[in-house]
């Protein structure tokens, strides 16, 4: 694991240093860096980020099409030499590396429509979406015109590389790039927390189901953790799953016999990779009622 530069040694390294130690950041582009490097020093990381993306809005349209153009389509199983190690690591935390082979003719398919509409790549910051938003957002994309998409390709590098700077430099003021999920479950028979409510927190694709974790909420009702936390939270559809029945079985409940709920399935979309969502449970053994609490 590479240990971050302090904002402090960054700001004090002459040229060669600082765009070896983040030139990388954009893709196959120390050029950026090295356009940031006469603004040191930086207060902030999120001033130190602005300047290198202030430096890539600045740059030529011919020099930022061929920057977009350098950068990998989504999807490939094959590891190639001209993808750096951060591309593979983001497609790889999403499994865009080992796609099936109907998930890989569906994204060559939609990369070869996008590529041949636009010239460049479709791009979007991986860590900030499930699978099915990625697909959902290049048919959505598709429609828009060249200059559009342009412009929507640097925003997504100002997402991707965000994440990268804020990996590699640790210093005050860091842009927001973490979201959080946390839930809360209250027994309104008794009006109480909920103690050892398990729950299960799963995603919801198109073609699979998948399960993110399994917890248990604590005297408080809550659980010791947040059920997300520390990243992006990926846009996407998810589900909650409440075992009240097992609660309301337990011997210390009092309460109907069979209880008449069981599982309680909550799901629910996240739209901001940034966000907090919390998603509180009301519970009897006979009716439940949540919302998006804060």
């Amino acid at each position: 694991m590479t240990i971050p530069f302090t904002l402090d040694r960054l700001n004090a390294l002459p040229r060669e240093g600082f765009v070896s130690a983040i030139g990388e950041v954009f893709e196959h582009a120390p050029w950026v860096a090295e356009a940031a490097f006469a603004s040191r020093p930086f207060p902030t990381v999120t001033a130190l980020h602005a300047a290198m993306l202030g430096a890539v809005r600045a740059a030529p349209a011919s020099e930022q099409l061929a920057f977009i153009r350098a950068h990998p389509e989504l999807g490939s199983r094959v590891k190639r030499p001209d993808i750096t190690a951060d591309s593979q690591a983001e497609q790889g935390s999403l499994g865009l590396d080992r796609l099936s082979e109907e998930e890989f003719a569906h994204f060559s398919r939609l990369n070869a429509a996008y590529r041949e509409k636009f010239g460049f790549p479709f791009i979007i910051c991986v860590r900030r979406h499930t699978r099915d938003s990625i697909l959902r957002n290049v048919e959505r994309r598709l429609a828009n015109d060249t200059d559009q998409e342009r412009e929507t390709a640097l925003d997504e590098i100002g997402l991707i590389t965000r994440l990268r700077l804020v990996a590699k430099v640790d210093g005050p003021g860091p842009p927001k790039t973490d979201g959080r999920l946390s839930t809360h479950v209250l027994d309104t028979l008794s009006g109480k927390p909920a103690h050892g409510v398990k729950i299960s927190l799963h995603e919801i694709g198109a073609s699979a189901r998948g399960l993110l974790l399994e917890t248990v909420t604590n005297a408080d009702g809550r659980t010791d953790r947040p059920l997300l936390a520390d990243a992006p939270l990926r846009i996407g559809t998810y589900e909650l799953e409440f075992h009240a029945g097992d609660y309301f079985r337990s011997p210390n409940i009092a309460s109907a016999s069979p209880a008449f709920l069981d599982v309680v399935p909550v799901r629910f979309s996240i739209a901001v990779a940034e966000g907090h969502y919390h998603v509180p449970l009301l519970l009897t053994p006979w009716s439940y009622s949540t919302y998006r609490g804060s």
